[in-house]
């Protein structure tokens, strides 16, 4: 089959799956009953109060409820899970451990998998989200059973596999920003043999974010999305899981709000930072001239979440962003008896074209952006004389191929074009794990994983280019600088750790993990893997009659080295990324649910986080008072004393900083109750709130780049007839309409000296029918 043909066989399937008089996603449990919850976070299914792992779980009931299509969703259910949003980049933080940078050869801090398949580029992670079955989040290093880049976590996502009978299931959403959410799922049996699954989403919604100055929204929504399903059970012993997807996003990228510093007249304009504006700080009296940081500016209140002027970049103020991705994932398991052997992997090819509106008047032209990633991981489990094992191998290759520049009208060309054809990534493990019984009640648990890491890239930098139209340069004769670095490292994982089940309802366990992210290079030179050695303790204790209650708590200390985070050096040499010295995160995790009376269920979590930089030297994006000017003036600051008598290089320390994204408290709470109305049917009635205090979201803990703590509540009414197959449910969500701080940072480039902010989703409301057939 071509690969036009093949697209157009998902998008027929996801037409079928979505169309408006069928589309209803299938019934779920009563949410007030406890049933068992079942996951495979360690590649066996278990009861999740079994797991020695701190770990939320997202049943499909309450993804469709709260109306998740995006990874930026997960944030709203799994309030620990942090998440970045750089215009069309989104970036993970779990437990302060996360990545501040968006460049091809920085990978994520949290593994992120769909069905087995890994994920890792922050374009790749838009991908749409439907059809699942339930969402798995892992806090803490996962470094033996996910290897590489699992440093604080991984994420799991289960899509819904074929049923063995004739079903259609679906649902049709409306709200406010004229949003239209159409979702569903076909499956078809095919004899005693297994069955297929068609399963589509369609999400439009115009933008979040008002521009005046150029009468237009940004940060819209348009994404198709189309899934084949096949499961086969030829016998007994074998199972195949097939699967094809095929995601369309077509969007207008949200624009950043900004204060010009130059343009307004409200920088440093005066020896000692002083500006009209006030917060800036002098941070190299021995150097020439005056560097001057916005550690203290206060712009940011001042700021209209909802509606502020675009940047005055291409396309009249709006950019735009289209990204394609088909996917070809696959399991085959074998039961041998006395083991299962396992296969599973992953095709995925992504390719996005588009513009992104910088402030003031930028553009940053992005030409190719095509990623394509394999995954392969070979895995044999088995109990033998009560020893649970196992043990596998694993495959993963990247290749990146990206073309891309920064573009000013007011410059008239490229302020720095780097057309980076081609990056590429492998990495190969092997890894084994063993439950141990000393006693009947106390299991021993080790694992180990051995990665080896190999990335090399070709660079070539077209550097400016004046005067210029907006083409694509590297289509035209001239001639590119080429860079040609690589890097390697091998790592080798572990984990020891006892669990204790005194009776069939509790769980007390301890351990000690580690974790590590891969290293790299960038334009100015290579950097080391980021590794992280976490010691954890909980308990997990189900409790009432019928295990009706819940109640679990966790505590954890990081010891974390070597962490990568990007820094603007000046607008020649681009970023750099740092490999800070250490930091220490530890924390308190305690979680309940509860029962109450027959119809109702309330849930609660708390969680403090301590997270600091014990040493990280860095480097400052300053403006300069009395530099010179030419050819643009200094903007980047590594050494902050200049003075020859002393030591040639003293680095900025951010020691004592907070890592971004990383808020000392978050609590949630929800209730849900249930009305019976005796033949009218049901009503349910549901309220989940989430508390996060203040946090910061870049590394430098500047003073505009702090959230204010914030609440956000989510509320819903659901109807549902006596004997039918429907339900109607109205909502809120955000009902403060809190917008929080999703990207924050000041950049100084050339003649422009920046800052910048993104926010999240407003007040959301609609109306949302189910069906189920």
């Amino acid at each position: 089959m071509t690969s036009k043909g093949f697209r157009r066989l998902l998008l027929t399937g996801a037409a079928m799956a979505a169309m408006p008089a069928a589309a209803q996603q299938a019934a779920a449990p009563d949410s007030n009953d406890q049933a068992e919850i079942v996951v495979t976070a360690q590649n066996r299914a278990e009861n999740v109060q079994d797991v020695p792992i701190a770990i939320n779980v997202i049943s499909a009931e309450q993804v469709e409820k709260a109306g998740v299509t995006d990874f930026s969703g997960v944030e709203r259910l799994a309030p620990t899970v942090q998440i970045t949003n750089d215009t069309v980049l989104t970036r993970v933080t779990v437990r302060g451990v996360g990545t501040n940078d968006n460049a091809e050869t920085q990978d994520q801090s949290i593994a992120v998998n769909i069905d087995g398949e890994y994920l890792n580029r922050p374009t790749v992670l838009n991908a749409s989200l439907f059809d699942l079955e339930r969402v798995e989040v892992l806090r803490g290093p996962q470094g033996t059973l996910y290897g590489r880049n699992a440093t604080g976590g991984a994420i799991n996502f289960i899509t819904r596999k074929p049923g063995q009978d004739l079903a259609l299931n679906g649902a049709v959403s409306y709200g406010n920003f004229n949003a239209l959410l159409v979702q569903g799922g076909l499956d078809v049996p095919l004899g005693d043999i297994g069955g297929l699954r068609f399963a589509g989403s369609v999400s439009r919604r115009n933008g979040f974010l008002f521009h005046p100055n150029i009468n237009a929204r940004s940060g819209d929504d348009n994404t198709r999305a189309g899934r084949i399903s096949l499961r086969l059970k030829p016998s007994s012993a074998l199972t195949v899981d097939l699967s094809g997807e095929l995601v369309r996003i077509d969007t207008i990228p949200m624009n950043q709000a900004f204060v010009n510093f130059n343009a307004d007249g409200i920088g440093p304009t005066a020896a000692g930072c002083a500006s009209p504006g006030g917060g800036w700080v002098e941070i190299s009296p021995l150097s020439p001239g005056t560097q001057c940081i916005p550690a203290n500016t206060n712009f940011l209140p001042g700021v209209n979440r909802s509606r502020y002027d675009a940047p005055l970049g291409g396309n009249n103020g709006l950019g735009f962003n289209r990204q394609e991705s088909i996917a070809l994932r696959g399991r085959v398991a074998y039961d041998l008896g006395a083991a299962m052997l396992t296969y599973t992997g992953g095709y995925r090819t992504t390719s996005q074209v588009g513009d992104t509106n910088l402030s003031p008047r930028y553009t940053f032209k992005g030409f190719q952006n095509d990623v394509d990633t394999q995954s392969h991981e070979l895995r044999l489990n088995g109990t033998t004389g009560g020893i649970i094992w196992q043990l596998g191998g694993f495959h993963f290759r990247e290749n990146l191929e990206i073309d891309r520049g920064l573009y000013s009208a007011p410059f008239n060309g490229y302020i720095n074009y780097f057309s980076r054809p081609f990056v590429k990534t492998r990495s190969w493990a092997a890894f084994g794990q063993v439950d141990v019984p000393l006693t009947e009640q106390l299991t021993a648990v080790v694992g180990g994983r051995y990665t080896t890491d190999d990335r090399s890239a070709i660079f070539n930098n077209y550097g400016q280019i004046r005067p210029s139209p907006p083409i694509q340069i590297s289509q035209t004769s001239r001639v590119p600088t080429t860079l040609r670095p690589d890097a390697s490292a091998n790592r080798f994982t572990w984990l020891v750790g006892l669990n204790y089940q005194p009776d069939a309802d509790t769980l007390i366990y301890g351990k000690i993990a580690t974790g590590f992210k891969a290293g790299g290079f960038d334009a100015v030179g290579e950097y080391r893997p980021e590794t992280n050695t976490a010691y954890e303790g909980g308990v997990k204790k189900t409790f009432g009659e019928g295990g009706r209650h819940t109640f679990n708590l966790a505590g954890f200390y990081y010891d974390y080295r070597d962490l990568q985070a990007a820094v603007l050096l000046d607008s020649a040499i681009g970023g750099q990324v740092f490999n800070a010295g250490k930091a220490r995160i530890w924390g308190l995790e305690a979680e309940t649910s509860l029962k109450v009376l027959d119809s109702g269920r309330f849930t609660l979590s708390v969680n403090y986080l301590d997270a600091q930089y014990l040493d990280f030297l860095a480097s400052y994006a300053v403006q300069c008072i009395g530099c010179p000017a030419s050819p643009f003036p200094q903007n980047g600051l590594g050494d902050i004393d200049a003075d020859p008598t002393r030591a040639p290089i003293v680095q900025p320390n951010l020691a004592g900083n907070r890592p971004p994204q990383s808020p000392r408290w978050v609590i949630a709470a929800g209730y849900e109750h249930g009305f019976d109305l005796g033949d009218a049917g049901t009503i349910t009635a549901s309220v989940f709130t989430r508390f996060k205090s203040a946090y910061f979201l870049d590394i430098f803990n500047y003073r505009d780049s702090r959230q204010d703590a914030f609440t956000s509540t989510d509320v819903s009414l659901e109807y549902q007839p006596a004997e039918a197959k429907w339900r109607l449910q109205a909502f809120v969500r955000s009902i403060e309409n809190a917008r929080p701080l999703t990207f924050a940072g000041f950049v100084s480039a050339g003649p422009d000296d920046i800052y910048n902010w993104q926010f999240g989703a407003p007040r959301t409301y609609g109306l949302r029918v189910s069906f189920d057939f």
